[in-house]
């Protein structure tokens, strides 16, 4: 079982040192855009070492599957895997994670499936709280203004996205500020952060003891609202980014002591105002290709006995 092994001890370290290298970097949040890309990078890769390690030991456990996995390829490629030596561990290892992709499978729908209930609920009471009026047809608004006390604005996705404001954020908003609030749900629905938070809630969901998954999620919630504040603050400018920020939250006592959720609030604004400063371009496209090579190592290893036989 030499390649599904060192599948597995690859994909481990991979889950054990890619969240504590990243924490312990300093420039994530000056690059949130390409934090989200190592971040996803590393996940992806640690994915692909066991769907890669199932697939080999399902092969040595299995005539059937094997035929299914090495269809394609000759005999002596077969032979290099020597798959007939992997002993009885093959059988159990395939199928615990064979379970655990079945699994994945389960959260992921089982999140979307939430997700659509939930956007179906929030629409009803869109209705609810502003209702057609007599003879008009729903047209599917992409904006909609609803009567309220407190400032919000909120992006709804789905089939016709629409952007959701209140009455309370259009009195507060001024001028530009109001643009900068719909920038920046404007670049959650352009970068589709929606689908990038549910796979991180389905995998940190149904893998509660993988830190690697939960750290993925949490990072995701931060790095997607930093993102979508530079999307604003690059079309409107960095100060009238964050006085949007402090007139649509200053209502809810954010600025003081806060439950932690809320705290990111503050420190959004302080990143606006006191900027640091982007990374080099080279360093970027580094680090860019560094990210890049974490799933590809994994396909790497597994073809290392075919490449030996076919080079």
């Amino acid at each position: 079982m030499m390649v599904p092994l060192a599948l597995l001890v690859l994909g481990t370290l991979a889950a054990a040192m890619a969240p504590r290298l990243l924490a312990r970097s300093d420039w994530p949040d000056r690059e949130p855009v390409l934090a989200l890309w190592m971040w996803q990078c590393v996940v992806v890769g640690v994915l692909l070492c066991c769907g890669l390690a199932m697939a080999l030991s399902a092969a040595a456990a299995s005539e059937a599957v094997r035929g299914n996995v090495f269809a394609p390829a000759p005999q002596g490629v077969v032979e290099a895997y020597a798959l007939g030596l992997y002993g009885p561990w093959a059988a159990p290892v395939a199928v615990a994670l064979a379970a655990g992709a079945v699994w994945t499978a389960v959260m992921l729908t089982r999140e979307v499936r939430g997700a659509r209930a939930r956007r179906r609920q929030r629409r009803a009471e869109l209705l609810v709280r502003s209702p057609l009026m007599p003879g008009e047809e729903p047209r599917g608004e992409r904006l909609v203004v609803l009567e309220g006390e407190r400032p919000g604005a909120w992006w709804l996705p789905g089939a016709t996205p629409q952007l959701v404001l209140t009455t309370a954020a259009l009195r507060r908003l001024k001028g530009r500020q109001l643009d900068a609030v719909l920038a920046h749900e404007q670049g959650h629905a352009r970068a589709r952060h929606d689908w990038l938070l549910h796979c991180a809630s389905a995998l940190a969901t149904g893998f509660p003891q993988v830190p690697v998954f939960a750290a993925f999620r949490d990072e995701v919630h931060r790095l997607v609202e930093l993102a979508a504040d530079d999307s604003a603050s690059r079309r409107f400018g960095r100060l009238t980014t964050a006085l949007a920020l402090v007139e649509l939250n200053e209502d809810r006592g954010v600025f003081g002591p806060c439950p932690a959720p809320l705290a990111a609030v503050p420190r959004r604004v302080d990143r606006l105002l006191a900027p640091a400063s982007r990374l080099s371009a080279a360093r970027r496209l580094r680090l860019t290709a560094a990210a890049a090579l974490v799933p590809a190592v994994p396909v790497l290893v597994t073809f290392v006995p075919a490449l030996r036989v076919l080079g």
